[in-house]
């Protein structure tokens, strides 16, 4: 299954380090990545592979969350197909 994790918050050294690594850590591999900085504000949305992972997709969810609280930042993850179905015109 496919998913887009997005991280938003405060831009600081070391974040797509510390979500990479995190993702690779559960076994979720990183197809795609975009990322920017907009004045002081980090964003990034990622595609990537959980075929890997052997968490549920729910606790993956709450590990994204909390550790994304404990660097100031917003991590959040959908399926990809409930993405697309949000974002279709």
């Amino acid at each position: 299954m496919k998913a887009i994790v997005t991280v938003i918050g405060k831009d600081q050294i070391g974040i797509i380090a510390k979500v990479c690594t995190l993702l690779a850590e559960n076994g979720v591999n990183v197809l795609d990545i975009s990322q920017t900085v907009l004045q002081d504000y980090f964003t990034m949305v990622m595609l990537v592979d959980l075929g890997k992972c052997e968490m549920s997709f729910t606790e993956l969810a709450g590990i994204l969350d909390e550790d994304g609280k404990n660097i100031g930042m917003s991590i959040r993850i959908q399926r990809e197909d409930i993405f697309e179905a949000m974002h279709r015109i």
